[in-house]
């Protein structure tokens, strides 16, 4: 894993549907939507869709956010494999929890 360089800001969720049929929720945003349609129609993912958009921006989101940064990258526009980001149990699985939540998703 590395770190981005410009860190993302999430504003959406995007319900991620994998090729096996599993579906997760996903914090996001115009770039990451962008790259999991790219990953759908290259099969690396079965299909994304978007459940909220202009979320607002809570502590929670920025726990997130900050996590995410730290340990991921944005996929490249010619992304070869889709990656299903960890939600570590503690603050960060407790942040998303409440963002889902707030959100009335899932």
């Amino acid at each position: 894993m590395s770190v981005n360089t410009e860190p993302q800001t999430f504003d959406l969720i995007q319900e991620i549907t994998l090729n096996d049929g599993t579906r997760y929720n996903e914090l996001g945003n115009v770039l990451m939507n962008g790259r999991a349609e790219k990953a759908a129609l290259t099969g690396l993912i079965r299909q994304v869709r978007i459940l909220q958009m202009n979320i607002p921006h809570s502590n929670a989101v920025r726990t997130y956010e900050d996590y995410i940064n730290a340990h991921y990258q944005t996929p490249p526009a010619n992304l070869t494999e889709w990656t299903v980001w960890d939600k570590p149990a503690g603050p960060i699985k407790a942040a998303y929890d409440e963002i889902m939540q707030q959100n009335h998703v899932g």
